[in-house]
Formats: structure tokens, sequence, C-alpha cells
């Protein structure tokens, strides 16, 4: 059987660490305020940093910038696809008046359909994994503080 590449392995482990997050906040009630929402993006940042640190390490430690940067964004997209598949069930099937509750939140009178809903979370989960790839793979950019890279400055 072959092995799993980096990026979907971790993808997948982000989606799991994501769903068992949000069926946390079920237990108490509070998945229906979108403030801890935000934890979404600790949960994912640390499972793409651990996806790029993992694809360095197979790599020998060396990798072009590019290659590292399509290993975290795809660990990111993979676990934003499944976690919006599971967050389209969970509306639609497991509990139907999740999406009321989380409208009437909002104190609006707007009528927001349940597509609208799940495409704003697959939008806020892809953001969130081009975001934050884009500030982890800082850490792993080379450096021009060297000889030759003073040679390119002013």
């Amino acid at each position: 059987m072959k092995k799993l590449s980096v990026p979907l392995l971790y993808g997948i482990f982000i989606a799991i660490a994501l769903i068992a997050y949000f069926l946390l906040l079920s237990i108490f009630g509070l998945h229906v305020n979108p403030a801890y929402s935000i934890f979404n993006m600790v949960i994912t940042g640390g499972g793409i940093f651990l996806a790029i640190k993992a694809y360095r390490a197979k790599k020998g430690g060396k990798f072009k910038y590019q290659k590292g940067f399509a290993a975290g964004i795809s660990a990111g997209f993979v676990a934003t696809v499944i976690f919006t598949g599971f967050f389209a069930l969970y509306t639609s099937e497991l509990n139907p008046g999740f999406q009321e509750e989380l409208i009437t939140m909002w104190e609006t009178d707007w009528f927001v359909p349940i597509g609208m809903l799940v495409f704003t979370v697959a939008l806020m989960g892809f953001a969130t994994s081009f975001v934050v790839t884009l500030a982890i793979m800082q850490l792993y950019k080379p450096t021009w503080n060297t000889s030759e890279g003073k040679k390119h400055t002013y």
C-alpha cells in the first residue's frame, strides 16, 4: 500500500482536529457563537506548520519556497474540504435547527440558505489556509543576511 503524501495526511489530521473542536463546542452549546471559530485558525496554523515541517524533513532539510508553500496550502485545502463536507452534513442532517440558531446570533432579518452558509465556511477555511501558510513560510524562507545577500541591497 502506498503511503499518503504529507499534505494529504496532515490535511486529514487538521480536519479531524477541527471536527473534534466543533463537536466539543456543540456539547456546551457554544458552536452557535461565531467568535469561537477564531481558534480554528490556531488549529489550522498548527497543522500547516507541522505539515511543512514534515515535508522539510522528508526532503532532507532543504526545499524550495514554492514546494513548501504548496505543501502547506494543500494540507489546509484538504482540511477545508473535509471540514466543509462535515459542516454541510451536520447542518443539513444531524442538526437541522443549527442554521437558524447560528443566523439568529446576528439578529438579522435576512434569509441565508444552507448553501450560502456552507460556502462561507469553505471560503473562510481557504482564506485561513492561504494566509496562515504565507505567514508560516516566512520561518522557512532563506535569509539574505549573508555576504552574498548584502550585494543585492542599497
